[in-house]
């Protein structure tokens, strides 16, 4: 075990991480793709089926077309999903926040006209807050 570790040198060592290195780069570019490809509601099933089977066969040569060719859509598609992401984050945030929130106020109201009494004040609170 010693000597495989002795014969295994610094340049054997940065050529391994080097390798590593773009083989996650690599990676990377092809879960992009695939996730872009996917993403894509514009394109035809058939498209799709053809260029992952040009991914599958000829990886790094339709990897490279893929990007000259349709990067820029990439890039579009991307952004738009990051922006219905955030759109249904915050609807999500003011349904959750604003209902309970609304519910509360009501709730104060009726207690300050005397409607109902601080034990049901109470008891709406904390069923509005969960």
């Amino acid at each position: 075990m010693g000597n495989l570790l002795a014969a295994y040198g610094l340049g054997e060592a940065l050529w391994t991480v080097f390798v590593i290195f773009f083989l996650v780069i690599f990676l990377m570019i092809l879960f992009s793709i695939f996730g872009d490809l996917f993403r894509d509601h514009e394109m035809s099933g058939v498209a799709k089926a053809l260029w992952v089977l040009a991914l599958i066969l000829f990886t790094p040569l339709a990897a490279l077309i893929y990007l000259i060719v349709r990067g820029g859509g990439m890039a579009k598609r991307a952004q738009a999903a990051q922006i219905e992401a955030q759109k249904e984050f915050d609807d999500y945030v003011k349904q959750t926040a604003g209902g309970s929130a609304a519910e509360i106020a009501k709730a104060k109201e009726l207690l300050d006209a005397g409607t109902i009494s601080q034990e049901e004040f109470d008891s709406i609170k904390a069923k509005a807050l969960g």
